[in-house]
């Protein structure tokens, strides 16, 4: 039927409406190369939103601070960097929760591989700033250099009993809620040391640090 009608049309009415379909097939064409466009660029960026996400993981700085009870005459500290990219170890900052003073600091400047950890015994330095007998919390913080800038982990806190100078535990309290904060970005002068002087002195006479502790 539909030949027959074919046949009875003119054939250059026939030539004439083969543009008019060529341009209906290629709008259609196009809209489901348009949508399939546009389903990829969605999966390109989720996929590259996923990629951003997880790189960031890897390679965001990350320390962890223990503190330990090496013996009942010392105590040791020890930072584990959980993250990839290596850091410079600038300070050590112990205190009581008890007092905002005696608060004990250590300068350093000792590089940390990712995945590895530093060690030190630091029994003097607790004793320093708990006396010979105490029963508290401790909180542990680190100033470390990454990718340029100036971090500062959380304070990680631990139960400490002290009885006649002799350590009878050193206990992890909880984890901090925050992983690791931006103080500065790195300035590269021979004055760095005194910069992050500052920088931690600044930081800890502010009201905002004194935050931390709560």
């Amino acid at each position: 039927m539909l030949m027959v009608i074919i046949g009875r049309v003119p054939f250059s009415t026939l030539l004439e409406y083969i543009p008019v379909a060529a341009t209906i097939v290629t709008t259609i064409l196009s809209v489901v190369l348009a949508r399939a466009t546009l389903r990829y660029a969605k999966a390109a960026d989720r996929g590259l939103e996923l990629s951003r996400e997880q790189f960031e993981r890897e390679w965001a700085p990350e320390l962890h601070v223990r503190l330990e009870r090496a013996s009942t005459a010392d105590a040791k500290i020890v930072i584990t960097n959980l993250a990839r990219s290596s850091v410079l170890l600038q300070l050590v900052q112990l205190r009581t929760m008890t007092h905002a003073m005696p608060f004990e600091r250590q300068y350093l400047n000792d590089p940390l591989v990712g995945g590895n950890t530093w060690t030190q015994h630091i029994g003097e330095r607790i004793l320093a700033i708990t006396g010979k007998d105490f029963e508290g919390t401790i909180a542990a913080s680190v100033s470390f250099y990454a990718a340029g800038r100036l971090y500062r982990s959380d304070w990680f806190r631990f139960d400490v009993a002290v009885e006649r100078g002799r350590f009878e535990k050193v206990e992890p309290v909880t984890l901090p809620a925050r992983r690791v904060r931006v103080l500065a970005t790195r300035q590269a002068d021979k004055f760095r040391r005194q910069m992050v002087k500052d920088v931690v002195h600044e930081t800890v006479g502010s009201k905002k640090a004194d935050g931390d502790f709560e």
